[in-house]
């Protein structure tokens, strides 16, 4: 099974209206509870608009990015499937519910991090 990184850009959902979210909201969280029940659901949620800090390797902390960045990513779902076919169904799912399109990346597999988390889980 492979985790894909299902997101969407900031900014891509700001054509829906105040009437219109509540229905798109209802529509995103029955897409959530499908994949959470068929088992492919990993993690996900929203992120708040340009509230981020960057982390230099000494430790030293900066605002960022900025406004001017033109792609900052909005929110984002992790899906675990085995193809990237059904992470691209997924996806399609998701952005019918969202009506805005959605990025389908993987995320590189890490045996060393699986076997972290089944000793864990033990």
């Amino acid at each position: 099974m492979a985790r894909y990184v299902i997101s969407f850009d900031d900014g891509a959902m700001d054509h829906i209206s105040d009437a219109d979210l509540p229905d798109v909201s209802k529509a995103a969280h029955a897409v959530i509870q499908e994949a959470v029940d068929a088992g492919v659901w990993v993690f996900g949620g929203g992120l708040g608009r340009q509230q981020a800090s960057i982390v230099a390797t000494d430790g030293t902390v900066t605002d960022g990015p900025f406004p001017e960045t033109k792609e900052v990513i909005g929110g984002l779902v992790v899906v675990e499937v085995p193809s990237r076919q059904e992470a691209l169904g997924w996806a399609a799912k998701f952005a019918a519910a969202c009506t805005s399109a959605q990025e389908v990346r993987e995320l590189l597999p890490d045996p060393e991090l699986d076997a972290m988390l089944g000793a864990r889980q033990r």
